[in-house]
């Protein structure tokens, strides 16, 4: 079984309250994820978050096939981190910790996320140049969005 890691680091201009505000909100998912993804939550997402909450989404990951998404968040440390897993999905295997920190004149973010694709072998095959470039496009949409909305600290 293979097991990949993708993780990203990256640092805002905004307050440690502003900053888990914006984060923590499912509904702000929408607004970091590519159009093209048709990302829509469906259910779960209308209260604070807290550990237990599951969190259903349609999404659209590769060649305009609807997926449905369930993920539950598994831990919340209140303005330090999160963890989210899927449920249902895409995936084989989703494991997605989201820390934050205090930096100088800002916030620092950093993503880890551990996966394993479907399809055993032939998942394997693909991962290369399909799933992992498909991740990275969808990481540096992530930070290009938050700099437009929020600026760069470098």
């Amino acid at each position: 079984m293979k097991i990949y890691t993708k993780s990203s680091t990256q640092r805002i201009p905004l307050s440690l309250d502003e900053a888990w505000t914006f984060l923590s909100n499912p509904k702000n998912l929408k607004i970091i994820t590519p159009d093209y993804m048709g990302f829509t939550i469906t259910s779960g997402a209308d209260r604070e978050m807290y550990a237990g909450q599951i969190i259903q989404y349609i999404v659209t990951p590769i060649f305009g096939i609807k997926a449905k998404w369930v993920s539950e968040i598994t831990q919340v440390v209140d303005k330090k981190y999160f963890i989210d897993e899927q449920r249902f999905g895409p995936y084989a295997f989703w494991h997605h910790k989201h820390f934050i920190k205090e930096v100088e004149g800002g916030v620092e973010m950093e993503d880890i996320i551990d996966y394993k694709v479907p399809l055993g072998i032939l998942g394997q095959m693909v991962h290369p140049f399909l799933v992992k470039p498909k991740l990275e496009e969808i990481f540096e949409y992530r930070r290009k969005k938050l700099i437009e909305l929020f600026g760069e600290l470098k």
